[in-house]
């Protein structure tokens, strides 16, 4: 493999995109001496900063650089190779290199009597390569035969699953016939997935002649070639990235003219680099909150923003719990009342965390449709006390309570030894001792990270950090309950079973007109915060640096990269 042909992470591809830094304009002379050139305004310019070596431009393709993304690099591909798709900061999916998302309502998603669905593609005109070729429905079905390649694995999409056949009907139009109702099926060759497109013209003879070493091509690194907002200039691992504007992007070409992404091997170097003016943005999981806390009132030049990417949350024990009364709601809804989540969020955020009420995050797009739903558990230790006594709890002269027996009641609070989770353990636990439940925080031993039983039969109640969007309520299932059985390896954290919400489960992923999918989310919101199945406490956020020239850059959140409105990034 040649020296620069190295890969890099998708996700960085997106996380790119945040890197504008221009050069000041200059202004234009109207007298008749000046050269042309020199009548010209300098192109605006933005450096960023990621820290890591990024290996490829495809996150799919870790097999010369090392398993996991590069952190910094996970903003998705919007920059460098946009989808049909890509979804906003708000969790909206917007259209990229179609004219419109298939939904019923226009007719572009069908629904068979059967099960059986259709979605229908039509490509926007001009949509092209970077190198000027079309971008036509035979890029799709190469990418599609490329992801169902067992061979391939790193390039494998869960939603190739779903798919029975794919009809490219003319250079412009796809039609994609599914076996059975999938509710992401709009996501198909989405930006961020791994089913984003990937050019037929360019890889087709490659792929054909030598599989074995598809992943190892120079195209995954020096000589990338997409569909996006910006173009591959310059690619020198260990260094620097260069993306110029591109001037064919169907959407429009960008207001910025350059972006270079300096590649930066620890957080020092990136606050300097920030403080020094080198830098004006941060990309992708770069500095931590408090690291860019710290950073916040000596950079003049500057601000903080920050989006909501993941939650955490509690979450109960549900198989034999102990102390048994674990497995009452009533006892885990007094756990919430105890817990003042307001000034846990806003403390360990900085300012910047918010109650998580539900899985749901507040600025999500159907937050609003689905909120009347949501059992809330304000602050209010009277409350907490008196749903304990309801359980026949009494306290002792050291303040803990105790049961009709005079057994001590207490509970382990179990974290895998992050320190985000170690300083919520220990404020959680406070309140709750305060409540007069006595609380041992509990980190996971290194040794005993990656031991599934162990991780699956902790006592009492586990605290970690988690995805909290829409997809992960899969992961409530009964199916999902590790167990012996299945050898502890289901995803359902809690170990939670109820008919009653498999029930509403399956109907919501099968359900694909979105006014009867919202109905049952709402149903399927109230059941979890009812039961206390999961105990949020607050969304977490990761921050992203931005200097005060630089407009419309939103920070990554859960749903999308900054990268996701690249072409609208503006210099001031």
């Amino acid at each position: 493999m040649k020296k620069n042909t190295s890969l890099l992470s998708g996700a960085l591809l997106a996380a790119l995109v945040g890197l504008l830094a221009c050069s000041p304009a200059r202004s234009v002379s109207t007298s008749t001496d000046v050269s042309p050139a020199s009548s010209s305004p300098a192109p605006k310019r933005l450096v960023a900063g990621i820290m890591g070596d990024p290996p490829t431009l495809r996150n799919t393709v870790h097999a010369t650089g090392g398993s996991g993304s590069t952190p910094g690099l996970d903003a998705g591909e919007d920059m460098l190779n946009v989808g049909l798709t890509t979804l906003d900061n708000r969790g909206v999916l917007l259209p990229r290199l179609v004219e419109a998302v298939p939904t019923v309502e226009n007719g572009l998603w069908r629904v068979f009597s059967d099960g059986r669905m259709e979605t229908s593609w039509k490509i926007r005109t001009g949509a092209q390569w970077h190198d000027g070729a079309a971008f036509t429905a035979q890029d799709l079905a190469f990418t599609l035969r490329v992801g169902q390649d067992r061979d391939l694995a790193l390039f494998r999409d869960s939603i190739y699953d779903s798919i029975e056949t794919l009809d490219a009907q003319g250079p412009h139009t796809l039609v994609v016939k599914w076996r059975a109702p999938f509710i992401e099926a709009d996501r198909l060759f989405g930006t961020g997935t791994t089913s984003v497109p990937i050019p037929w013209h360019l890889l087709d003879q490659p792929y054909t002649e030598d599989k074995a070493n598809f992943p190892l091509l120079p195209f995954w690194g020096s000589e990338f070639t997409g569909t996006g907002p910006f173009r591959l200039k310059e690619f020198v691992r260990s260094s620097h990235l260069v993306l110029t504007a591109n001037d064919r992007y169907v959407l429009g070409r960008p207001k910025i003219d350059e972006v270079e992404v300096k590649f930066i091997p620890d957080s020092s170097t990136l606050v300097a680099n920030l403080l020094a003016g080198s830098v004006e943005l941060t990309l992708g999981r770069n500095l931590s909150l408090d690291q860019a806390l710290q950073v916040r009132d000596d950079w003049k030049d500057g601000r903080i923003e920050a989006g909501p990417t993941n939650w955490i949350a509690i979450y109960p024990q549900f198989v034999n719990p102990t102390p048994s009364v674990i497995g009452d709601a009533r006892f885990r809804r007094a756990m919430l009342h105890a817990l003042d989540r307001q000034t846990l969020g806003e403390t360990l955020q900085g300012g910047y965390g918010s109650v998580a009420h539900s899985i749901q995050i507040p600025d999500s797009s159907d937050y609003r449709v689905v909120s009347d739903g949501i059992v809330r558990y304000e602050y209010d230790t009277g409350r907490a006390a008196r749903l304990l006594d309801e359980l026949g709890f009494t306290r002792g002269v050291d303040q803990l309570l105790r049961d009709v027996g005079g057994q001590r009641l207490s509970v382990e609070l179990r974290n895998t030894g992050l320190d985000i989770e170690i300083k919520t353990s220990l404020a959680v636990a406070d309140y709750w001792q305060r409540s007069g439940v006595a609380t041992e925080p509990m980190p996971v031993p290194p040794q005993r990270a990656r031991d599934r039983e162990y991780r699956a039969t902790y006592p009492a109640f586990e605290l970690v950090g988690n995805p909290n969007n829409l997809a992960s309520l899969a992961r409530l299932r009964t199916s999902q309950v590790p167990f012996p059985e299945n050898n502890f390896t289901g995803l359902n954290r809690a170990r939670y079973s109820s008919p009653d919400l498999d029930a509403l489960l399956e109907a919501y992923f099968t359900t694909i007109p979105m006014p009867a999918r919202t109905a049952l989310l709402s149903q399927i919101v109230r059941h979890i915060s009812d039961q206390v199945v999961w105990m949020g406490l607050y969304d977490r956020v990761d921050p992203a640096m931005i200097g005060n020239r630089v407009w419309g850059v939103t920070p990554r959140t859960q749903d999308a990269t900054q990268g996701w409105n690249a072409q609208e990034w503006e210099l001031k």
